[in-house]
């Protein structure tokens, strides 16, 4: 469990990082517009929001931002969460109220600044480390599938398939790292005869045994 959340060697970061990325290519390849990675916010001017926990930086930026989502011409701003479902704070609750809870979290430091500044819409992408996404990220990635499906002319069963088979991927490959990640400073050397799962001896094996 505490290698989901250990920030030591980047491997939580690497997790947001490779799915904020992916989505970026979705939405490039669905035909939207305007995609940029890690968009600055326009600062604030004079308006004051509701919330406290609103986001007022000058420096703000948010992961995802492309027009043509929802609608022609029209920007849409993500911002992405990748949570351990196994830690303490997280396990209290069940896995679907657990995902919404870091939905509204997203929302009330971000929505309220992106509708009323930007005049643009928000969409907290949430997920956790079993690939279990949110409400908010299950209706963003139907829609990129319709775009998708639209603009290649693949059927939208097939293309949404696409769209979650390379999601699941993505997530599992960095759940992987994160479990196996080497943390520390020390090198240590495997050999097969450790009890281990020695990825290089296996590899070797199997490429012998074909």
């Amino acid at each position: 469990e505490h290698s989901l959340s250990c920030a030591g060697g980047g491997f939580v970061y690497m997790g947001h990082n490779q799915l904020r990325d992916l989505t970026a290519n979705f939405l490039h390849e669905a035909g939207c517009k305007d995609v940029v990675i890690e968009p600055r916010l326009l600062p604030l001017t004079g308006e004051v929001l509701s919330l406290k926990s609103a986001n007022t930086a000058n420096d703000a930026r948010l992961d995802v931002s492309a027009r043509g989502v929802w609608s022609p011409g029209d920007k849409t701003f993500l911002d992405f969460r990748v949570f351990n479902s196994l830690a303490p704070t997280n396990s209290a609750l069940p896995l679907d109220r657990t995902l919404l809870k870091h939905e509204e979290e997203k929302k009330r430091v971000y929505n309220e600044r992106v509708l009323e500044v930007e005049k643009s819409t928000f969409s907290p992408i949430v997920c956790s480390t079993t690939g279990i996404f949110g409400n908010e990220a299950q209706k963003f990635y139907r829609q990129v599938a319709i775009l998708l499906s639209n603009r290649s002319g693949q059927e939208y069963q097939h293309t949404i398939r696409y769209i979650r088979q390379r999601l699941a991927f993505c997530i599992l490959k960095t759940t992987v790292a994160s479990l196996r990640g080497h943390r520390g400073t020390k090198v240590t050397r495997y050999t097969s005869d450790r009890n281990d799962i020695n990825i290089l001896y296996m590899i070797n094996n199997l490429t012998h045994a074909f």
